[in-house]
């Protein structure tokens, strides 16, 4: 699976945005796609995820109320709504996919993932 994310860039605190995550290659394969980001300086963090053949959604807490995820099957695409940014949501953005149902991996744990995008920008300012 390959992963292109796109739809970041530089928005004002209590702004919006919309990240676009598109699969190609063996999408059929896809259990579950996440959303993680990453601050300079810091570990990557998990942000948000969702079961690729179900509607069931996760969140960190951080996002939980402000961000949300969702996909588009027909499209092979995921997507992360982003509202109200704050300045600490800055960073890189990257989408994964995950293609292992038995995974024993968490939800939140990068390991539970295959295949990771290029990461895309969003920088918040105050």
């Amino acid at each position: 699976v390959q992963l292109q994310a796109s739809g970041g860039g530089l928005v004002q605190a209590g702004g919006s945005l919309r990240l676009s995550c598109a699969a190609s290659g063996s999408t059929f394969s896809i259990s579950i796609m996440g959303w993680f980001r990453q601050a300079p300086g810091k570990e990557r963090e998990f942000v948000a995820a969702i079961l690729w053949s179900g509607s069931r959604t996760y969140y960190a807490d951080s996002v939980k109320g402000r961000f949300t995820i969702s996909r588009d099957n027909a499209k092979n695409t995921g997507y992360l709504q982003m509202s109200n940014l704050k300045p600490e949501d800055t960073a890189v953005y990257y989408c994964a996919a995950g293609t292992d149902y038995t995974s024993f991996y968490t939800i939140e744990s990068t390991d539970r993932y295959d295949s990771w995008g290029q990461g895309t920008l969003v920088t918040v300012s105050s």
